[in-house]
Order: structure tokens, then sequence, then C-alpha cells
């Protein structure tokens, strides 16, 4: 059974900095993709960075120039380096694993961690 969980979330300061990691376990599918959402309360889920298998990156224009994606492939482990941080950061954090087994396309979530960022 494929489980990811998420780490690194806390309480900070603005301008201060975090490291989110999300590992999985029990995969065996191939990933094509890792993500990073944050939902904000009383607002929807939204997307915040991407890296696929080949290493292509995108990020929300909110993070962008802030945050930093990476992954360590053989440890099928995902980071979301956090700079800058701003109140409007605050939610929690889900990393999302889009994977690809037996002709079929499956996603995986963590169940989040809280980020808080304080003015």
């Amino acid at each position: 059974q494929v489980q990811l969980e998420e780490s690194g979330g806390g309480l900070v300061q603005a301008g201060g900095s975090l490291t989110l990691a999300c590992a999985s376990s029990g995969m065996t599918d191939s990933i094509l993709s890792m993500h990073w959402y944050r939902q904000a309360p009383g607002k929807q889920r939204e997307l915040v960075a991407t890296i696929t298998r080949a290493d292509a990156i995108q990020y929300d224009t909110s993070v962008e120039g802030r945050f930093s994606i990476s992954r360590d492939k053989p440890k099928n482990t995902v980071y979301l380096q956090m700079n800058s941080l701003k109140p409007d950061d605050t939610g929690v954090y889900y990393c999302k694993f889009l994977t690809e087994s037996e002709s079929s396309w499956h996603a995986y979530w963590g169940q989040g961690t809280q980020v808080t960022v304080s003015s």
C-alpha cells in the first residue's frame, strides 16, 4: 500500500524559512510527477509547485522566487524549501504523487502538514 508522509511544517515568523519533505513508502509505480499543494482556511486547495520525472519545474506565481521544489529520486522523496515566508503562505501543505502503473494513472496524497506564518 502506497503512503505519503509530509514533515517539516510548523510556526515561523514572517521572513523566515521552512523546508517540507514528503516521503513515500510502498511505492512500486512509475512516478510521473510530484506536487505540493496548500489549502488556506476557508479557501480551495491550490497547486504551489510541480517537478516532473524529467525534472521540469513549475511554480505558482505567488511563490516563484521564494520557494524551491526538489526531489531525491532514489528515495522517492520530494522537498519544498520555503524562504521569505509571508502570512499569506499559511495553510496546510499537501504533497501529491502522480504515478503510472499497468497503463493507468494514480494520484496519491499525503495527510498534510500545517504551516503557520505569523506577522
